[in-house]
């Protein structure tokens, strides 16, 4: 890892109507609008599903660091958050946001440090952890059929 403070990049542009086009340096180009909540058309990115998608993605992250720092093998780790958006003090903002999250393990692995691991990602995660709304986490984990 590199030593703080780490910098990131991100823009956006568009016009009167239509997308907006979100760019980083040597990222793929992306396509986001309002979501239908606010009007717009759905069927693309928006700045809500873009949070949500990036606290999903940094759990998974997070999760991948702290279970090779504890020597846990895992198999697959599927993450989905819904955030909750609200009108407070006459300012729309997320709330809470909660994680549903599904391990999957090989059979007979310690399905109690998989939890704890699960929770350690979760209490871990930089980007949850620089939101103001309130978190949970739901977690499964299963073990993989032998064979």
């Amino acid at each position: 890892m590199h030593p703080y403070p780490h910098q990131y990049r991100a823009s956006a542009a568009g016009n009167a109507a239509g997308a907006i086009t979100v760019t980083s340096p040597q990222l793929p180009d992306i396509e986001s609008a309002p979501p239908p909540e606010f009007d717009g058309p759905g069927g693309v990115w928006s700045p809500e599903t873009l949070l949500c998608a990036a606290v999903a993605d940094c759990l998974i992250l997070t999760f991948r660091s702290v279970s090779r720092a504890a020597k846990f093998d895992w198999l697959a780790l599927e993450c989905r958050v819904q955030g909750t958006l609200e009108r407070v003090d006459g300012k729309a903002l997320f709330t809470k946001f909660a994680s549903f999250a599904t391990l999957t393990v090989a059979a007979g692995s310690d399905i109690a440090k998989a939890r704890s691991l699960l929770d350690r990602a979760e209490h871990g995660c930089l980007v949850a952890n620089s939101l103001i709304g309130t978190r949970t986490l739901e977690a499964e984990v299963i073990e993989a059929a032998n064979g």
